[in-house]
Parts: C-alpha cells; sequence; structure tokens
C-alpha cells in the first residue's frame, strides 16, 4: 500500500469554498484516461484555467463527482513512466490532467505533457502545456499567414496572454481585447501588437479594432475565450473570408449566430477541442506538443504569471478565476 500526501480537495460541488487541503493516499494505478499507462509525478506548482472552477460545481463536461482532488495542469518532475514513454524518470516536465494535480503526487499522461528547460521555474512551467497547446492549437487552424492580425478575446488571461506571447513565432499582429487597465497592463507586458478596450475607453471597441486594421476592412482572425455578449462583435470585425476560432465561453453564456452572417461574408467558424479531434485524426496532439516543445527548446515562450497562492489559499486562487479578477496564469505552488 502506498503513504499518504497532502492534497487540495473539494469536498462538494459549491464551488471554490469547497476546496480544503487534507490527507489522502498516494495515487495507485494509472490516470483514468491514460490507458493503463501509469505516469506519476512528484509535483511542484499547479497551474489553474477555466476548468478548475467550473469544475468545483460540476459544471465542466468532462468533470468528476465530489469529492475529488482539484488541479488540472501540473509541473514537477517523474517519478515513474512506462519503459515505452517518451518520458522517464527525473524529467522535468509540465502536464495537463484535468484532475488530481493539486497534491504532492499526481498521476498524468505522456501523451499530454512536454519537458521544461532546466533553466524554467516550475512555477512557470504550470502556465506551458494548457495554455500554450490550446493557444498554438487556436493559431493553427486559423490559418493565418505571415502578416495578418488576429483579435483575442480575454487577452489578459491564461490562454490569451500565450495567445500574445505566439504572434512573433506565427508572424502575425495581435490585438488584444481586455475590459480593464490592470488586464490592458497584462496584455502589453505578454507582447500585443495593440491593445484596446471593452469599457468604452477610447470610443466603441469594434471601431478602434477596424482602424487597426488596412482600410479598416477588419481582422484576418479572431481567437474568442468570452463568448456571451461580445461574440456577435467578434464577427462583425472579421474581414471578408476570415476565420473566428472558438475556445471557451469564459462570459458565462453560449452566443447564437445567424448563419447568413457567414454567407454573405464568406466567414469561417471553428471550434477547438485536441483530444476529441485526436479521435479522428490521429497525430494531432503529437503535432501540438512537438510545436510548443520546439519553441520551448528555443528558449521562446514567457508565460506571464498574474499571481501565485500556497495550497492552503487555493480557494481564493479558485475565486480569482470565478470572478474574472485574475490576470495573467494563476499558480498554487505545492513545494
Amino acid at each position: 500500500m502506498g503513504g499518504q500526501m497532502r492534497a487540495v480537495v473539494v469536498e462538494s460541488l459549491d464551488g471554490p469554498t469547497a476546496a480544503v487541503v487534507r490527507e489522502v493516499p498516494e495515487p495507485l494505478g494509472a490516470h483514468r484516461r491514460a490507458g493503463g499507462r501509469r505516469v506519476l509525478v512528484e509535483v511542484h506548482a499547479v497551474g489553474l484555467s477555466f476548468i478548475d472552477p467550473l469544475q468545483t460545481r460540476g459544471k465542466y463536461q468532462a468533470g468528476v463527482d465530489a469529492p475529488y482532488i482539484c488541479g488540472s495542469e501540473i509541473a514537477g518532475t517523474v517519478l515513474e513512466a512506462p519503459a515505452d514513454s517518451w518520458v522517464a524518470p527525473g524529467d522535468r516536465i509540465s502536464a495537463i490532467v484535468w484532475q488530481g494535480g493539486m497534491a504532492e503526487q499526481a498521476l498524468a499522461l505522456d501523451d499530454f505533457m512536454v519537458k521544461i528547460p532546466d533553466d524554467m521555474s516550475y512555477a512557470e512551467g504550470a502556465a506551458i502545456y494548457m495554455n500554450y497547446a490550446t493557444a498554438w492549437y487556436a493559431l493553427d487552424r486559423a490559418n493565418l499567414r505571415p502578416g495578418d492580425t488576429v483579435l483575442v478575446s480575454g487577452a489578459a488571461g491564461g490562454v490569451g496572454t500565450c495567445l500574445l506571447d505566439l504572434g512573433p513565432a506565427f508572424e502575425v499582429s495581435t490585438i488584444a481585447l481586455v475590459s480593464s487597465a490592470a488586464k490592458a497592463e497584462m496584455a502589453a507586458r505578454a507582447g500585443a501588437t495593440h491593445v484596446v478596450r471593452t469599457d468604452g475607453t477610447g470610443g466603441p471597441w469594434l471601431d478602434q479594432v477596424r482602424a487597426l486594421t488596412p482600410n479598416g476592412r477588419g481582422v484576418e482572425a479572431f481567437v474568442d475565450q468570452v463568448g456571451a455578449d461580445l461574440f456577435l462583435d467578434l464577427v462583425r470585425s472579421l474581414r471578408i473570408g476570415g476565420t473566428g476560432v472558438v475556445v471557451g465561453f469564459a462570459g458565462g453564456s453560449i452566443p447564437e449566430v445567424k448563419v447568413n452572417r457567414l454567407l454573405l461574408r464568406n466567414l469561417t467558424l471553428t471550434g477547438i477541442t485536441m483530444d476529441v479531434m485526436e479521435t479522428e485524426h490521429p497525430g494531432t496532439l503529437a503535432r501540438v506538443r512537438d510545436g510548443v516543445q520546439a519553441l520551448l527548446d528555443d528558449g521562446r515562450l514567457r508565460p506571464a504569471i498574474g499571481a501565485t497562492y500556497p495550497m492552503e489559499k487555493a480557494a481564493d486562487a479558485l475565486a480569482s478565476l470565478e470572478d474574472r479578477t485574475a490576470v495573467g496564469k494563476v499558480v498554487v505552488t505545492v513545494r
């Protein structure tokens, strides 16, 4: 039998306040999505995303029943891995695990991790895999060409700051769409080419975005994580033939759009979910991972850490994402 470890357990599906630190058994077996392949990681830091507060209320589509150990993304050191895995004990990694990450040890999947450089902190490592893989895949699906412009909603958050950071690697300009001065500062720090406020600062944001494009024709693409009331104007921001990529709905409601808008202006709208795409197009996960790994190896990724919390303050960390006060990536330190 294994020993005990400290973990942050969500004891009921009543939101972030249900997250508490307590002793639990060390993990046995393999991650439930790993097909029996046991990859065990010594966790040093945990990155939070929109998944985490949603799961505390039972609202994430791939969530689990309470009680469960929260934490969707980890950085740490591999303790155990199959002999044929591309990672080995001792490797420093960043991984997405969906649940179970906020503990001293966690089960992971070798398909959903990247190796982090020796000179990268574990806190930075916890801000890599989920957000940069999502951002990389979103820009890839947008079919951008060098010199194009992409509009990013929710640009001061975890995925948003990664999209801005990836702009130079994809040779595109970025327009960050944010709702406050603090978020504008974070977007600028993350590398946005332009920053536009949605709170009325500088006038209607759609007019400002169009003014930043040649002859006011609009952007070649947008990547949206907010949805809600923002979405229709995001569609309006596209130039003829443009593409919109849907990542999530942090605004709380799923928008609808009349498809004649797509017909009249030759627009494309697409959603992204990597693991679903993998089932129909095997190799998707590896291609995204290789793209992120190459940029990591070249030292080109600079994750924007907004706040770091100790395990004992995990409930506060989760709440900052739920109430959308968080800027940049929110990280919880375990060691």
